[in-house]
């Protein structure tokens, strides 16, 4: 296990390359032997530097990792979670990835609660039960670990590899879809770019909730009613720059739309 001065002096460099759109060696080249509890408690430090630092709140939370494309992609097998602030949240239309380092967008479902998820023992039933309303997302990755190269105590520490997140403006009731045969198609600058399934995450994005709920409360955390839930990417991230525009569209839930500027 890491020392505290050291778990503390990760978390306060990862806040640092955030600020200054840089980046860092893989922590687990520097640190061969970190546990995934340690990277955890060096994302609680990144987050409490972004909340008293920054002023920030949480808004909600993320699984990341949960589709075999992006798995096989990023090379790490297991899914991982992180938390949302309101500095991530940003409106369709023009979104400013300026102060990003090496963003990538993801299309997802995203879940606002209407009622607090404790677990354990939370199904995927318990988890559209709680949903207030289902939403159409694009989250924009961002590392702070040089060219990717990420294991998943990388991704841990850093916070689920969070940038920002694109909430479309159409919504539904959770209860009216098939959330995991629910088809995404993504376009960037025009042309077909890729497309996935809901089951493609942990088999629908309900039971990707589930296990997050479940992971939180061997936690002691909970997720709270009015936050955002990201469900995971049920397609491959995809590079972008000042420029592209992604379009995603999940018949019956709507689309999101971001033109990314600098």
């Amino acid at each position: 296990m890491l020392a505290k001065s050291a778990i503390s002096c990760y978390g306060d460099e990862l806040f640092d390359c955030m600020m200054s759109q840089s980046v860092v060696p893989p922590l687990t080249d520097r640190e061969p032997g970190i546990a995934i509890e340690d990277s955890y408690k060096i994302s609680q430090r990144f987050l409490e530097r972004r909340l008293t630092d920054n002023g920030e709140s949480v808004v909600g939370k993320k699984i990341g990792v949960t589709s075999d494309a992006v798995q096989s992609m990023l090379g790490v097998f297991e899914p991982d979670f992180g938390f949302l602030t309101d500095a991530m949240q940003v409106s369709e239309g023009e979104i400013s990835i300026g102060n990003l380092i090496q963003p990538r967008a993801e299309a997802e479902i995203a879940f606002r609660l209407g009622r607090t998820l404790q677990g354990p023992g939370i199904t995927a039933a318990d988890v559209l039960a709680a949903t207030e309303a289902v939403i159409p997302c694009f989250e924009v990755v961002d590392s702070r670990i040089e060219g990717w190269r990420i294991r998943i105590q990388d991704t841990v520490a850093d916070n689920a590899s969070c940038g920002i997140y694109v909430l479309g403006c159409g919504e539904a009731d959770a209860g009216t879809l098939d959330l995991a045969a629910c088809k995404v198609t993504v376009t960037k600058n025009g042309e077909f770019l890729s497309e996935g399934f809901g089951s493609a995450v942990q088999g629908s994005p309900q039971s990707a909730i589930a296990w997050l709920a479940n992971t939180f409360g061997k936690l002691g955390m909970s997720l709270n009613a009015g936050e955002i839930v990201l469900s995971g990417s049920l397609v491959p991230l995809e590079p972008i720059v000042a420029g592209d525009t992604m379009v995603m569209d999940i018949p019956g839930l709507g689309k999101t739309i971001a033109n990314f500027v600098e």
